[in-house]
């Protein structure tokens, strides 16, 4: 089964597209949990045991979890995840050439109880960079059970510096990549990433690639469009609607797991309101 197919099943399962972003900040971390051996394993884990019921989709940002604990911690995390069956999507935007594209690749491999097998975590998809090319990114392509949601156009303010510059036949280059990632999508397995902070973007690249499945930030702490996000994110209605900081610190102190639980109850139902 591919990961679009399982994820499907996740969100016609719990009536969700909400992607739950697991972001956990050191610095915002409650204090009560510092004498844990692994503060953010253990914010995470009360994250998604108040959360999972309203979650399609986990994506832990690899850049809260670069250093020799955050590792540890990411790990018991995507294991958790598993146990409670919502697949996890690894926002990493990686990419290179050759032989390091597929060291970075491992990291969607199974790494099984032995340490030195390398930095495995059995995750379900990734995000990917696009700007080298498509050998980058064959080592994700090539795995036909995994994820690849491919940068299109992002939802920070700056995005527009390069993916909104004109590249030829009147085509914005987000839009180029857009049609480029269709072309790539040889085993199913890819989605785009478009923000919901410029949803006429957003409707944009829909049109250019109506059977592709969007990731689409932007829609919790940012301000993005949720009308817009359903509307054009989802494709045969599979989809993920991502919320990081306004649900996983929408709440401070020891009831924060009770605050992110109705947070992602919430952004469900503003964003089922738009669904068919």
């Amino acid at each position: 089964m591919s990961f679009f197919e399982r994820l499907g099943e996740r969100i016609d399962a719990v009536d969700s597209v909400v992607s739950v972003g697991l972001d956990p900040d050191p610095k915002r971390l409650p204090d009560h949990l510092a004498d844990h051996d692994l503060p953010r394993w253990a914010f995470n884990r009360r994250i998604i045991d108040a959360t999972h019921e309203h979650a399609a989709c986990y994506k832990p940002n690899l850049a809260f979890y670069e250093d020799s604990d955050g590792w540890r911690a990411l790990r018991e995390t995507v294991a958790y995840a598993e146990g409670k069956g919502v697949p996890v999507l690894l926002d990493a935007k990686r990419a290179d050439i050759g032989n390091t594209a597929r060291q970075y690749a491992k990291l969607l491999d199974r790494r099984g109880s032995d340490p030195a097998r390398g930095s495995g975590l059995a995750a379900d998809a990734i995000t990917v960079n696009p700007y080298l090319g498509r050998d980058a990114l064959e080592p994700f392509l090539s795995r036909e059970d995994k994820g690849v949601f491919v940068l299109c156009r992002t939802s920070n303010p700056g995005g527009s510096d390069f993916q909104n510059l004109l590249v030829g036949n009147d085509k914005h280059l987000y839009e180029y990549v857009a049609q480029r990632a269709s072309e790539w999508n040889v085993n199913g397995n890819v989605g785009l990433v478009v923000g919901a902070t410029t949803p006429d973007e957003l409707e944009r690249v829909r049109e250019l690639v109506p059977d592709l499945p969007f990731l689409v930030p932007g829609v919790g702490a940012q301000g993005g469009d949720a009308e817009a996000a359903v509307e054009f994110g989802l494709a045969g209605g599979v989809g993920l609607v991502n919320s990081s900081r306004g649900i996983i610190f929408a709440g401070e102190g020891e009831t924060f797991d009770k605050a992110a639980g109705q947070a992602a109850k919430r952004l469900k139902g503003r964003l089922n309101r738009h669904r068919d």
